[in-house]
Formats: C-alpha cells, structure tokens, sequence
C-alpha cells in the first residue's frame, strides 16, 4: 500500500472541512467526485488499486493540499481517520467487470463489507454508488426505486448485478443493525471527461469508433434505449444524497429521463463529429437491456435534484475530450515510433 501527498495550495477553505474517503477515487466518476469536493473546501483521500483506475485522472488534484492517495483494494480491510466515505470502487462496464468477473463480486460484496465496518468504527457516514443494472431485463418502465428488478443470477452480468444487489442489501442491514447512516445512489448510464478510451460503454465506444474513422458497431437492432447522464449532473447528485438528511436511507435514482435509442445516439455522433463512421449492426450481448431510463420523482422531490446538461452539450464536451486524449495517444505512440 504506496501513498503520495498533493501539493500545492487548496484554492477554498472552510471551517466545516471533513475528512472524506473516495473508494475507486482514480476512475471515471470518482476523479470527478474527488475534484469537486475538494472545490468544496473537503480533505479528500482517494484510494484505488488501479484496475480500471487511472492516475492521469488525479494529477491535476496534486496542486490540493487537501488531497492525498492511497494505493489500495478495497477487497482488503483498511483503517483511516475518515468523517465520510464515498464507495465508488468496482470495474462499471461489461468488459472490464467481466474480465476478472471473481473479483468483481469480491469488490461489490467484500469491499462494501470493508468500508462499512470502517464507517461503523469511525461513526462515518458511507455513500454507495449502486446502478440501474440492479434492475436488470426491466419488466416496468420507467424504473422507479420500488421495482425489485429482473435480473438474471446465473449470467455473464450477474457478477456486477448481484454484487451491487448484494451490496445494497449489506448497506440495509448495517444501518438497520449498528445505527450506521447510509446514502444509496443507483446510478443510470453516465458519460464525460475522464472516461477510458477503452471503456467499453456505448458513449464512449461510438465516440472512439467516429475520431478513428471505423465502424460504429451496433449490438442488436438498435431499439434499445438508453438514458444519459452528464458527468458533472450526476456529481451533483452524489453531493445532495450525501448531505441529506439522515432519514433518507433508501436507494435513490440518479440519471436522467431523457430516453435515446442506441440507433439515435449514434447518429448524434456521427452528426457532431463529422465522422464517415459507418454503422454496422452485430448480435445483442445476453441480458443486455432492452429498455433503461430512471424515475427520479424522489430525487426531485427529496433532493431538489434532475439533470440541466442537455446530450448534445455533454457530447460535446466528452468529444472535445476524446479529440485530446486520441491526439497524446498518437503522439506518444510517434515517440515510441
């Protein structure tokens, strides 16, 4: 377990700083969380093992004082001084949860086991990022919080599916039986900055495919729909559930409504980056959902929270991204060369 220290001067203080742990800190949506807290005036400790983790995600945060790394897999115990915990730590897209699909569900189950036995000890109060995938197959749409889902236990997803369930039930019973406060987000598709160019997940598949110039691969015929999520919305939403009060102790939807066919999304693509990107159409992946898009009449309600980032603007942005990191790709690669 290494560590470093940021340096540098935080640009905001103030007196009601907390001490906060962001499990899988070094990811996708953890990088970004640990960035705004630390906007936020917080003390951030980020911990990851790097197994989809980046540390290019962080090296802008090394200029916080209030920002340090611990090198580490939540699969095993961990004990620091800590007032909250974010747990953001597991592989999130099919081809990186599958690949080791054992450790997926060591991290889901294991590592929440982990972190709540630390935030019982600490008297912390923990956040889970749990998903949509909780759902499954959805027989109900949109998904409201109440729905128990249609989920296959004996499928190449179920080691992330029945993790994150497992994981929510584990959350549950902490706060039922020790008194430990609990924050549940089951988060719907999201998309932005940071994200790995080999991620795996739709928006950042379609985008890679059109900078290259190849085919945009398509699974199935397209109909299926998805609902999706600015970055920097959905943070917002992390922030609010966290910060609710202690009564809000249930799973609560983060996403937003907006339905897409996958078909639609490709075009907007295409569209945006003037790509000749061709689509072709191969076999939907089993268990693949056909229909995903939150009811999030709760967060609205409890949170004063929806999502403001329309997708043209997000793709935008996520593209001008991409565009970035294909161009140090290239020319690392040129160096090499």
């Amino acid at each position: 377990m290494g560590a470093f220290q940021g340096a540098g001067r935080n640009p905001r203080q103030n007196q009601s700083k907390r001490r906060i742990l962001v499990a899988g800190g070094a990811g996708f949506l953890g990088s970004h969380l640990c960035e705004r807290l630390l906007n936020d005036g917080q003390e951030v400790i980020c911990i990851d093992n790097f197994s989809t983790g980046r540390l290019e995600n962080l090296r802008h945060l090394l200029r916080f004082d209030a920002f340090s790394f611990v090198r580490h897999d939540i699969v095993e115990p961990i004990d620091l001084p800590i007032d909250e915990i974010y747990n953001l730590a597991c592989p999130a897209s099919p081809p990186h949860y599958q690949a080791d699909p054992i450790h997926t569900t060591k991290t889901s189950v294991l590592g929440s086991l982990n972190l709540l036995e630390l935030a019982a000890r600490s008297n912390a109060r923990i956040f889970q990022a749990s998903t949509s995938e909780v759902y499954g197959d959805p027989h109900v749409h949109p998904q409201p919080e109440s729905y128990w889902g249609n989920v296959n236990p004996f499928g190449p997803r179920s080691c992330y599916d029945e993790g994150k369930r497992c994981a929510e039930a584990l959350f549950h019973d902490f706060h039922q039986q020790y008194g430990v406060q609990t924050k549940i987000a089951r988060i719907f598709n999201t998309y932005g900055p940071h994200m790995r160019a080999d991620d795996g997940r739709v928006v950042s598949n379609f985008i890679v495919q059109a900078l290259k110039g190849d085919d945009i691969t398509i699974y199935g015929d397209g109909a299926q729909t998805r609902s999706f999520c600015y970055v920097d919305d959905l943070i917002e939403g992390f922030v609010r559930l966290m910060r609710a009060p202690a009564s809000l102790d249930a799973p609560v939807n983060l996403g937003n409504p907006g339905e897409f066919t996958v078909a639609e999304l490709a075009e907007k693509v295409i569209a945006l980056t003037g790509s000749s990107s061709k689509i072709v159409y191969l076999p939907l992946p089993v268990d693949d959902p056909r229909q995903r898009r939150p009811d999030i009449s709760v967060a609205k309600r409890e949170l004063n929270w929806e999502p403001s980032i329309q997708l043209a603007y997000g793709l935008k942005s996520t593209i001008a991204y991409f565009e970035r990191l294909l161009a140090r790709s290239a020319g690392a690669f040129a160096e090499v060369a």
